[in-house]
């Protein structure tokens, strides 16, 4: 009889039953007896360290790359204050952090006294110049480590440095004073008042030494506290070509019209417009324009015009013999109420021309048709202006023997005095004879001072005039006049 045995194993038993290379027989099942598995053994867990040490590595690679993305790199310095390893506003604060706290030792006359960047108000843009060197030198960036320095400008606050240190040092200051510019009454111009050099601790040169320290990483400096030379702020040279200005602003200070200066403005008046202004050592100019306004109010009764029409004298054929009149358009000045404001910023600007704005009205043109006629008979000359008579006088004609010749003539020549008829063999001679108006050979209009008998013929040959009216007759009569002499 053949017995058949089968190995039934629970799940998971095969491994274990292997262990080694024997067998074992299981005794046969007998009765009732059920059959029953073998409890199964749990399945041993997954261990996962690695992959937490991984998780772990890979944060802290995540936090330094983030890290990187926000601090600047180690070895940059701003103003020569080492900011690696920081964020920009970190940086920002360390750097105004160094200049507060910055040391100055006053040598010499300031006997030790320590004042330190707070006291001095030392400032700089630390936001910008943080920012410009994370800009410029990222941590991620492994080519920007150990880089170039990033320079700054640091200032000292000039008013409360020099508080600071009048108050430490009080007797290395004297106060130097400006130049100055004044209205000199007696010569109608701005002259200069000298400047005086003072004594005071140089604030500008301290920021220089200040600034170089700082460069250099220090947190200390000494700096002399003795008197050095304070000069002006407002130098003789400034004050001078302020007055310059002035001065030229002067010599055509005025309201125009064109060209021309209608309304000028004396010196001694625009003085009491202006004033030099020293603002914190610049000078400059300021115009009242209240004043200028007292001035403005008169400008209709200085400016407007009614127009004067031109006048020409003309002969017969309508030819111009002289402009007895130029004509002159008329105007009247606009509204003049932004004036004064207008003059006053521009004289502050140091320009006196000011153009007036008008309105115009044009001028005529009138010809005067002049002629003269002598009435040899009634011994008269009669003056006529467009063929009317202006003037009519009694004359002295030539005597008989010596007439004065008839016919048309014309103004030729015009001599102010000449001696007549002095030459050898002259029948006669008279001498400085006045006002001459020429309008024949020899013959013409003049002043008789040696007779009165005006209506009666007395010359030889030239028209006699008591002296007034030869002078009139004189400027009455252009070149070109025409002259009728008849019987």
């Amino acid at each position: 009889m053949k017995f058949v045995t089968d190995l039934i194993s629970a799940p998971g038993a095969a491994a274990e039953a292997h262990g080694d290379d024997s067998t074992e027989v299981v005794p046969p099942i007998t009765g009732e007896q059920p059959l029953a598995w073998a409890p199964a053994e749990p399945a041993p867990r997954k261990r996962r360290l690695g992959l937490w040490i991984g998780l772990g590595v890979g944060v802290v690679a995540l936090g330094a790359g983030a890290a990187s993305m926000v601090l600047i790199a180690p070895g940059t310095t701003v103003a020569g204050i080492p900011v690696g390893w920081m964020t920009p506003g970190a940086a920002a604060e360390a750097v105004n952090a160094h200049l507060a706290e910055t040391e100055i030792t006053l040598t010499g006359a300031g006997d030790g006294t320590v004042l330190t960047g707070a006291d001095l108000g030392a400032t700089v843009d630390a936001t910008a110049l943080a920012d410009t060197a994370f800009a410029e030198h990222p941590l991620w960036n492994l080519g920007a480590w150990m880089g170039d320095p990033v320079p700054a400008e640091i200032a000292l606050d000039a008013e409360k440095a020099s508080a600071a240190l009048r108050g430490a040092v009080p007797t290395s200051f004297e106060d130097p004073v400006d130049a100055g510019v004044v209205f000199d009454a007696a010569s109608g111009t701005y002259v200069i008042t000298a400047s005086e050099t003072g004594t005071g601790i140089d604030v500008a040169d301290l920021t220089a030494a200040f600034t170089a320290a700082v460069g250099e990483g220090s947190k200390t400096l000494e700096y002399p506290g003795g008197p050095a030379e304070a000069l002006p702020a407002v130098s003789d040279d400034d004050a001078t070509a302020t007055a310059t200005s002035l001065n030229t602003m002067l010599s055509n200070i005025g309201f125009y019209v064109g060209g021309e200066r209608t309304v000028p403005i004396d010196a001694a008046v625009a003085a009491t417009w202006l004033t030099v202004v020293d603002d914190d050592g610049q000078l400059r100019i300021e115009a009242d324009p209240q004043a200028i306004q007292a001035t403005v109010d008169t400008l209709p009764a200085l400016v407007d015009r009614a127009p004067v029409n031109a006048t020409n004298i003309v002969d017969s054929a309508g030819t111009v013999l002289r402009a007895e009149q130029e004509g002159a358009t008329g105007r009247a000045v606009g509204d003049t109420s932004g004036i004064a404001e207008q003059f006053s910023q521009q004289l502050g600007a140091g320009d006196g021309v000011f153009e007036l704005t008008v309105a115009e009205t044009p001028f005529e043109t009138v010809n005067l048709f002049r002629r003269i006629e002598i009435d040899l008979g009634s011994q008269r000359a009669y003056l006529f202006e467009n063929n009317a008579v202006v003037n009519s006088w009694a004359v002295s004609t030539g005597l008989p023997g010596t007439l004065t010749p008839t016919g048309s003539f014309k103004v030729f020549a015009h001599t102010r005095i000449q001696d007549m008829g002095c030459y050898e063999g002259a029948p006669y001679c008279t001498e400085d004879v006045p006002w001459i108006t020429w309008f024949a050979p020899n013959i013409g209009f003049h002043g008789t001072y040696w007779h009165n008998n005006f209506g009666q013929r007395m010359s030889h040959g030239c028209v006699n005039l008591p002296i007034d009216l030869a002078k009139y007759v004189y400027d009455w009569s252009p070149v070109g006049l025409e002259i009728s002499v008849y019987n």
